[in-house]
């Protein structure tokens, strides 16, 4: 039954047990109960009635310490570390009970955030983290205004979103640095961005040499890379050199597309955070966050964006749902991107106790997924954090349960 649970499919009239905090066994009611289950010895039955169990989101591309508190993003990290530790704090709380059980830190969140997570002092979730993100001198990692000249960003114990190095040797240090800091992967900037001042869109950054240094070092740790980048110039430069994966990559052309599924890799967009940034009645709600000399990239790259997904979806190019900087589906794919296939994003023997539950079936209408009165439950862990069901009782651990008769289980690509 397993390899058609995994399917993104709706399956009906479905139950599956749990046992320290690992799905154990999966199975319909045209199927006998497995004489195993734990459940058994137990007797904690949890009925969900007509309700839609679907495994817990994953946001692939987020900002964790780069937190609501300042009106720009550059004074984000202007106040004291204790600040900014309970402002993520906060954020992470936020991600878990909109259904986000894992998160993808591409650059700012530390090991200690994501332990503090794991040992359950800070409720949130799953977190991998980058680190700091990679970036040379001018690059879109490099938030100093021009008349600046100390290069403080270098520094790895500085809070901030990246770090700057140039050359080979600084490459070398700062990516193995980062792996020495705990980071899962590595990020590097490879072209201009909206948010910083001295990197047009079109702007190609590190050298060959400075990637492949980077691209080598972190494979010898079993970690890969990925990449920043809007143009195609930007995208084949980072890919050519080792990068495994590109954020963003709103400017992509067929040819390109065809070139990311010939080489396996990953594209995750971030069109949400553009359109945050846009003009909505009279003032759009993000306005002060980025300057006006950004605005009109921008503006460039939300016009170009929804055309790529459509081009690389043709070429068969696997993508992951983010939200960047400020959103509020993701299950398999992000999961194999993360190297954590049959552990996250499915209902399925082995697979962590994450998953949330809803009023209605997100593959009919995924927008269910932004109500939130139609969010009931989120568990992860085994943990269920929060909860609008009364045999789901809140802040309780269910190390062993048998969740009986939902109406359907859901796997979202």
């Amino acid at each position: 039954m397993a390899d058609n649970i995994k399917t993104s499919s709706t399956i009906p009239n479905t139950s599956f047990t749990v046992h320290n905090s690992k799905i154990t066994a999966v199975w319909t009611q045209d199927e006998e109960a497995p004489k195993t289950s734990h459940c058994e010895t137990s007797g904690n039955v949890v009925d969900l009635g007509h309700r839609f169990v679907c495994p817990g989101l994953t946001d692939c591309h987020v900002h964790l310490t780069a937190t609501p508190g300042d009106v720009t993003l550059k004074g984000m990290y202007a106040a004291e570390t204790s600040t900014l530790a309970f402002r993520s704090a906060y954020l992470c709380s936020e991600m878990l009970l909109r259904g986000f059980t894992t998160v993808r830190d591409t650059g700012g969140a530390d090991a200690g955030l994501r332990d503090c997570i794991e040992e359950g002092l800070v409720k949130g979730p799953r977190v991998f983290i980058a680190g700091k993100a990679l970036s040379q001198t001018g690059g879109h990692g490099d938030f100093r205004v021009r008349h600046v000249s100390t290069q403080h960003q270098c520094c790895g114990d500085i809070p901030g979103l990246s770090r700057i190095c140039d050359g080979v040797p600084q490459c070398l240090e700062a990516v193995r640095d980062e792996i020495r800091c705990g980071a899962d992967f590595i990020k590097i900037m490879c072209g201009g961005g909206v948010a910083t001042l001295t990197d047009p869109l079109s702007m190609i950054q590190f050298t060959p040499e400075e990637i492949r240094a980077i691209t080598t070092t972190a494979a010898y740790s079993g970690k890969y890379v990925t990449a920043h980048a809007y143009t195609n110039e930007a995208i084949r430069h980072a890919v050519d050199n080792g990068v495994r994966g590109i954020e963003h990559g709103n400017f992509v052309n067929a040819e390109t597309a065809q070139y990311l599924k010939e080489k396996e890799v990953v594209r995750t967009p971030t069109l949400v955070v553009y359109q945050a940034y846009e003009v909505v009645d009279k003032k759009p709600p993000f306005d002060d966050l980025i300057p006006e000399s950004s605005k009109a990239k921008n503006s460039e790259v939300l016009a170009s964006g929804l055309q790529p997904l459509k081009i690389l979806e043709d070429a068969g190019v696997t993508m992951c749902y983010s939200s960047d900087l400020l959103s509020d589906s993701a299950t398999t794919n992000a999961a194999k991107y993360l190297g954590m296939e049959g552990k996250l994003g499915c209902i399925t023997p082995g697979a962590f106790v994450d998953f949330i539950v809803l009023d209605q079936d997100p593959l009919e209408d995924v927008t269910v997924l932004d109500r939130v009165e139609s969010l009931l439950s989120v568990v992860k862990d085994g943990r269920v954090v929060a909860s609008k069901i009364e045999s789901l009782v809140q802040d309780e651990s269910y190390h062993a349960f048998n969740l009986k008769s939902s109406h359907s289980l859901t796997e979202p690509l």
